[in-house]
């Protein structure tokens, strides 16, 4: 009985692998990472362009699209676009949906901006948002300027997100 328990022990334990390495959360000063992505609609889009052709760029991250805090989240920085925009942030969303998941969210929620659907998780896993027990990301923020990380937020707020980021704009004379 021990050797069946100890082999169900190192079964569960592998299976659990590919979703237990996760990188370390990106700090601030860290060089934001350069991936390409598919968008909610489909198309390819080069992060390190979205940074070069924009102020700031917000790359926020959720756990699942059209799910409560995933969606205060969203409409948060949806309600505040006008407000982050005027300051030069361009913002994306991001977590391990499908293309159609997420083209759906941003339909339903009238989102104004891009969503990546990042089913392999390559640039969840880079900014080090990987879920360590789930294949998703956590909720995290990391606002981009100059290709630098000049703001984390490794817990990710769900109704103040936009709020949060304003604040720091202030503070920091944007």
């Amino acid at each position: 009985m021990s050797h069946l328990r100890t082999l169900l022990v190192v079964l569960l334990g592998s299976a659990m692998l590919p979703f237990s390495a996760s990188a370390d959360p990106l700090e601030v000063g860290t060089a934001a990472p350069t991936l390409t992505s598919t968008t909610e609609a489909g198309k390819s889009l080069d992060l390190a362009t979205v940074y070069k052709s924009n102020r700031y760029t917000l790359v926020y991250f959720y756990p699942k699209a059209d799910t409560p805090g995933c969606t205060k989240q969203g409409c948060s920085l949806r309600d505040a676009y006008a407000d982050l925009t005027s300051k030069g942030v361009a913002i994306i969303g991001v977590s391990a949906d499908s293309v159609e998941a997420q083209k759906a969210f941003k339909e339903k929620y009238n989102l104004p901006f891009t969503l990546l659907a990042d089913k392999e998780m390559k640039v969840i896993t880079a900014f080090g948002a990987k879920n360590a027990l789930l294949p998703m990301s956590k909720r995290q923020a990391y606002l981009i300027k100059d290709g630098k990380i000049v703001y984390a937020d490794h817990s990710g707020s769900t109704t103040k997100q936009a709020e949060d980021i304003l604040n720091f704009l202030a503070k920091s004379g944007s």
